[in-house]
């Protein structure tokens, strides 16, 4: 017996007994509240308006040498803060001043590692601090998010286990239970509880490290993050596609002492998501440096439109004629660039010489000559073999504007870092960057304004051999993909259809839904360098509608959004960086009336260009009528939509 207690008193004392300490953070409203269980493992949960949208979820973090951060918790101390901050952002999609007040709580166990959570009245975030004086392979990060109730969810439903993806999904609606658990969702995730409330999960600040990925559990109503590993080989399977041949046991290789990406998480509605500017907020302030030869913009793109142009004498292709016909008309219309998209380079692997036949030098004199920029399409591949400097330095010395990047595909970490790469070496020669075939943007936009848009979006390309880029689909991506930041859609067809009448054409392609749908694309959606996806000579026979999307900004120093519902209808409003104002709606698929209560304008006379379906636009979708209106700011407006239709104005101040 004594043999037995003394063994009992030994165990006892070798075990470390953690009684669980809750820590409270609220947002500055004390709308949004963070309780924080700190114990035998880490927990947070989530409530807004008293009602509680996220149950105690575990986060935690382990590495390759054992350590663990987030269990058997103790020596914690509590650091406080607050702030009320005035922002600018260089390259505003939304507000040109972004009010920064939150309440944050950092959570320092130990001398090792910390958590920090931030409560916004719109949103909350956390996360991982470390301060290891040693390199650290990161082993894995559990992120849970168990939502109090069977949430409406818009998944993107992928299977590709190497998570080699375009981000390019047609999101799916279905309640949360339902989700398959052989597939997951790249980020953001857009989720709406039965009272109404309009979640948003995505990550800001992403560096040095992989993407993140939700997957459904056991638990009917809960997510689980899962992650990419590091590609420590792979092979070419064509001139833009990969085999991944090896895999490390690692998500990241990264440095000891840093900070970790921010999970993301929106609250609010649908109407008040499309002013919410939290990633951006979260994510690092710009490098220091000069950036006024930043030239946000429109961009005249010739490949969605195959080259097509006619009524002219000269046989079109990729020559140099063509593209100085491209030029002329963006000189024409006031866009700032063209793209020259694949086919321009010797080969796609090659992408320092152009195309035999194409004088590429003297398109990019004319080109400047006229007040127009040339970007240039590449592939990833030749930077990775070639070297990312050689490249640019010939693109710096051609006087090109920048590059539109294609095809990386891959989340992981070596991936994320080629972004960064490509940023921060573009930036040192202004060249602006376009990333195609991407993931979402979390934070690179930022911290080098000069990455001015992703693709990462199912987008009007797809046009050309899909049925999927519909009005319905549409109305999702302002609840979803563009929450993350610049979308790189591509608007402006000018063959547009019913959805009766629309048909999947590669050479002559059209869009789904009215020309006013269109014309409302460019004020709804975000991007600093939109493109003008059709061809000129189709511009030249519709010059009012070329004209009137042509001055749409890219850049906006205020965003109001009047109404909105997820995959249905949104009505918003811009102010232009000179005081003018745009409005547009957009409708799904379902024609709808709406008031526009014009008391966001400052008091006076305002004249009124307004372009809207016309009268018979159900029928035939090309129907519009331009309208001229002189109205007291305060009156109402009808924005009356056909099916598949839209409505924007431009308000000019007299």
């Amino acid at each position: 017996m004594r043999r037995l207690i003394c063994a009992l008193i030994l165990f006892a004392s070798a075990m470390t007994f953690v009684q669980a300490r809750d820590f409270r953070l609220s947002s500055p409203s004390g709308y949004i509240k963070i309780n924080v269980s700190a114990g035998a493992d880490l927990r947070w949960s989530v409530e807004a308006g008293g009602e509680t949208l996220l149950e105690p979820s575990v986060i935690s973090m382990s590495f390759s040498d054992g350590t663990y951060l987030g269990r058997n918790l103790s020596r914690i101390k509590v650091f406080r803060r607050s702030a009320d901050d005035m922002l600018v952002d260089l390259v505003p999609t939304k507000f040109r001043n972004v009010e920064d007040k939150y309440n944050e709580m950092k959570l320092r166990v130990g001398k090792d590692w910390a958590v920090v959570f931030r409560a916004y009245d719109n949103g909350v975030a956390y996360r991982f601090e470390t301060y290891f004086a040693r390199d650290v392979e990161v082993e894995t990060e559990t992120s849970e998010w168990k939502f109090a109730s069977d949430c409406d969810v818009y998944w993107a439903g992928e299977k590709n286990d190497s998570y080699i993806t375009h981000c390019e999904a047609n999101f799916a609606l279905q309640k949360l239970s339902s989700v398959d658990r052989n597939t997951y969702s790249y980020l953001p995730l857009s989720l709406k509880t039965p009272s109404g409330v309009r979640m948003v999960i995505t990550e800001a600040d992403l560096f040095d490290y992989p993407n993140l990925m939700l997957r459904s559990t056991l638990e009917s109503t809960s997510l689980s993050a899962e992650f990419p590993h590091v590609i420590d080989a792979y092979e070419m399977r064509t001139d833009r596609d990969v085999t991944i041949t090896s895999l490390a046991n690692v998500i990241a290789r990264t440095k000891g002492e840093r900070t970790y990406p921010w999970r993301v998480m929106t609250i609010g509605t649908d109407r008040s998501l499309l002013e919410n500017t939290l990633p951006w907020q979260l994510s690092s302030k710009e490098v220091p440096g000069d950036y006024s030869w930043l030239k946000p913009g429109k961009i005249s793109w010739e490949w969605w439109a195959m080259l097509n142009v006619y009524g002219v004498d000269f046989e079109a292709g990729v020559n140099t004629q063509t593209y100085k016909y491209y030029v002329d008309f963006a000189a024409k219309y006031g866009l700032q660039y063209i793209l020259m998209d694949e086919g321009w380079s010797k080969s796609t692997l090659n992408i320092v010489e152009p195309k035999d036949g194409l004088e590429l030098q003297e398109v990019i004199d004319y080109a400047r000559s006229k007040g127009v920029g040339v970007v240039l399409w590449t592939l990833w591949t030749p930077f990775v073999n070639d070297g990312i400097e050689s490249i640019l330095d010939v693109y710096q010395k051609w006087g090109v504007s920048g590059i539109k990047i294609d095809f990386m595909q891959m989340q992981d970490q070596n991936m994320v870092n080629f972004y960064e790469d490509i940023a921060r070496e573009c930036c040192k020669r202004h060249l602006l960057v376009d990333f195609h075939g991407a993931f979402k943007p979390a934070g690179l936009q930022r911290k080098y304004p000069n990455a001015m848009t992703y693709e990462g979006v199912y987008g009007m390309e797809h046009d050309k051999c899909s049925y999927d880029i519909s009005p319905d689909h549409d109305l999702k991506l302002p609840f979803t993909r563009m929450v993350a930041g610049p979308m790189d859609y591509t608007p402006g067809a000018v063959n547009n259809a019913t959805r009766e009448d629309f048909a999947i054409r590669w050479n002559h392609p059209m869009s789904q839904g009215t020309r006013s749908h269109q014309a409302a694309l460019f004020v709804v959606f975000e991007s600093p360098l939109t493109m003008l996806c059709d061809s000129p000579s189709n511009y030249y026979k519709a010059p009012d509608f070329a004209e009137f999307i042509a001055e749409i900004p890219t850049v906006w120093n205020r965003t109001i959004s009047h109404e909105a519902v997820a995959g249905e209808y949104v009505l918003i409003s811009r102010e232009t960086m000179d005081g003018r104002w745009y409005s547009a709606g957009l409708t799904n698929w379902t024609g709808r009336t709406l008031t526009l209560d014009t008391s966001f304008l400052p008091q006076g006379h305002w004249q009124v260009i307004i372009h809207k379906d016309g009268v018979n636009a159900n029928m035939w979708a090309e129907d519009y009528k331009i309208e001229v209106l002189e109205i007291e700011a305060g009156d109402t407006l009808e924005v009356k939509m056909a099916n598949g239709g839209g409505w924007a104005a431009e308000f000019i101040k007299k």
